[in-house]
Order: C-alpha cells, then structure tokens, then sequence
C-alpha cells in the first residue's frame, strides 16, 4: 500500500545532508491513539507537522530513523521513553500572572474562607514551568500580607521535566519585565555575574508550593473530598476531547471545598457538563453538589 511520508523541514535537519525521519500517516494516527490513552490529549490532522517536529527530536536522540520503530519502543516503555513520549507532546504556554482577572478574586475568596478554617489549599492542575503556581503563590502572600500565609499550593503536571524547571524557579529576567517593581523586589532575587540576565524565586515563596507529577486521567488523585479552596485548571482542557473533559471534571468537583471555586481558560466552555459545574464569574466555576445545590 502506498503511504504518504512526511520528511523533516530542512531548517529542523542536523548535520548536512542527514535525511528526515519516516513519518507515515499511520504513523500519525498511532501517534493520536497513543497520547489519548495516556494523556487525554486530542489531536486534529492540523497538528500532524508538530507531532514531526517534536518527535524527530526522540528518534534523533535514540538513534532511530522510522516513527514505527519509535512508537514500538515508547509502547514497550524501553528506558522510560514512555514518559518522554508524553513529555514531548505537552504543550507548555505559560506565563506569570496570565489571565490576570482571576488573581484579585482568588485573593478574595482566599480571606473569606480563612475565616472559616485554618489552613487553605489551592490546586495548579498544569503547573508547567511553574509560572502559574508561584503567580499564585504571590497572591497568597499579599492576600494575607505576609510571606507565610495560611495557604499551601499544590502544583502538579504530567510533564515531569517542566516540573525540574519549576523546583528550581529560576528563569530569564524577560519573562517577570510585566510584573510591576514592588513585586519583583519583593519576591525575586535578582541574579549577578554568571546569572546575570536571570531571576530566581525567592525560597520563602518556594516553600510554599509543593510540586508533584500527576496525570489528570489517573483515577484517584491522592487528594480529600472537599480539601481545595480553589483549583486552577487553566488552558488544559483545550486539549481534551468532550468526553475526556467530562471524567476529568467528575474527579476534580468532588475535592471542591463548599465554597471553592474552578477556575478556567478563556477558551474552555463546560455546557455538555452542568449537572457538575455552574458559572459564578468570568471563567471561574462552583461545583453543581446532588440536588443542584452549592
């Protein structure tokens, strides 16, 4: 049978004159199956030049030339590439304080509940490289005016290696030039001589936030009914299909505090799941309890 190949852009080529990877169309559709049953994520056709593109770097890597044998080697989960598999597909867009509208309501929401409770929990869902989590990580601290506030972020990602960028909270100065001078004095520290150029979170805000991998399609999530305060599963969902959502949405509601809150992307609508959430502000969402209730 005659079968459609993609070869590397010229551009994405290595050394002069090293061929591109064998890339079939059932190569691709192998390549959706495979990061669906693992990730949940969905891939249109559109996305069949990135999957090229972030693969090719895999099979360089371990010395293979055709996808087939690749994806053999990532089923029998040989040296982990499982888990590089997963790694390479993930997409990582992030940035600090993005979607800025939900800081402000987090904030209050946090010191109301503080009044009812001792200690808060507040759940990143794709913690990246760790923008997210210590944006949130800030608010806590400002909401309560101090540097150890009675709040604990979990920040949890199924991409282990953003993860290893996020524990060590070190990035260019670029990426904190949109957060104003008071912050950055206050929660980076700024880096000389050979770290000139970049920015390290300070280690008191680190202590806050516990990094840990985890897979939005495992079964238990190793946390209480009713323990978060909020749970920020901002721009993931994107990725799922309508049904993926759905299971996804059924785990996380359930660990919604009476009053906590979901918050979401700009881009992610739950209409096909209302009998589990409702919408009580712009992209931020209460659980839908048995009866209709809060």
């Amino acid at each position: 049978m005659a079968a459609e190949a993609l070869r590397e852009p010229a551009d994405a080529i290595g050394a002069a004159g090293e061929r591109g990877f064998v890339f079939e169309e059932r190569d691709f559709q192998r390549v959706c199956r495979m990061i669906h049953a693992r990730a949940g994520i969905s891939l249109g056709p559109h996305k069949r030049d990135m999957v090229y593109s972030r693969l090719a770097r895999r099979l360089r890597a371990r010395g293979i030339e055709r996808f087939a044998d690749y994806l053999d080697l990532v089923e029998r989960d040989a040296d982990g590439e499982d888990e590089q598999f997963v790694n390479a597909l993930t997409t990582n867009l992030t940035s600090f304080f993005r979607e800025a509208h939900h800081f402000p309501l987090l904030a209050s929401q946090l010191r109301a509940m503080y009044r009812r409770g001792p200690s808060l929990l507040v759940w990143c869902c794709a913690a990246s490289t760790g923008e997210e989590p210590y944006s949130l990580a800030i608010t806590a601290c400002e909401a309560f005016d101090s540097p150890t506030p009675p709040v604990r972020i979990l920040a949890t990602d199924i991409d282990t290696s953003v993860l290893q960028v996020a524990a060590r909270g070190v990035y260019p100065l670029e990426r904190i030039a949109g957060i104003d001078p008071v912050r950055r004095r206050r929660f980076f520290q700024r880096g000389a001589g050979a770290n000139e150029g970049l920015c390290r979170v300070r280690p008191e805000l680190r202590a806050l936030v516990e990094l840990r991998p985890l897979n939005l399609l495992a079964h238990d999530y190793g946390l209480r009914p009713g323990s978060c305060a909020a749970v920020f599963c901002r721009n993931v969902m994107i990725y799922f299909d309508k049904p993926t959502q759905y299971r996804v949405l059924q785990r996380i509601t359930p660990l919604l505090a009476p009053e906590g809150r979901l918050y979401t992307g700009h881009s992610e609508s739950f209409n096909h799941a209302a009998d589990l959430v409702a919408p009580c502000g712009r992209t931020v969402y209460r659980a839908v309890r048995q009866g209709g209730g809060r």
